[in-house]
């Protein structure tokens, strides 16, 4: 190979690695801008929610409400945090409301957001659990989700 070949060989495979770092960078720059636009939307519904949940007659507690929970893997205890957007109180009931914005998450056929709103039923040892979406209807919506087989912590004899 002659010494023109050579360097057109090198600078080929140094455009090329350009390339690929420019390639690279692109595509997490869209992606963080993507979550950016996810964001600002979760926490403008989020703002919503909180209005929609007064305006019901719900008394908000708690946002961004943790609890510390351990399911048992063989008996041996997994500690770890969950976290609502909401703990609202209505009528001496505590309740967890999850705010979901978006074309899916709103839905129960969701299997996340359906995981979720039982975890939370659970870990927060609540009288119940919200599915709130800001963006249904012209209004919002409050829905109430039960999950046959689970009553009330009360009935469970947590009471």
């Amino acid at each position: 190979m002659d010494r023109g070949s050579l360097w057109l060989l090198v600078a080929w495979l140094a455009g090329m690695l350009v390339a690929l770092v420019v390639a690279r960078w692109l595509r997490g720059w869209r992606g963080s801008a993507r979550a950016r636009r996810r964001s600002a939307r979760a926490m403008a519904g989020e703002a919503v929610a909180a209005e929609l949940l007064r305006r019901a007659g719900y008394r908000i507690v708690a946002r961004q409400a943790a609890a510390r929970w351990a399911p048992l893997l063989d008996g041996e205890p997994q500690e770890t945090e969950v976290r609502a957007d909401y703990l609202v109180e209505v009528a001496g009931e505590r309740l967890v409301a999850e705010v979901k914005t978006g074309d899916e998450a709103p839905h129960l056929a969701t299997a996340a957001t359906r995981r979720q709103l039982l975890e939370y039923l659970v870990a927060f040892d609540a009288d119940g659990v919200l599915l709130v979406c800001p963006e249904h209807g012209r209004r919002g919506a409050i829905y109430r989700v039960e999950f046959p087989g689970l009553g009330p912590r009360r009935l469970r004899g947590a009471g």
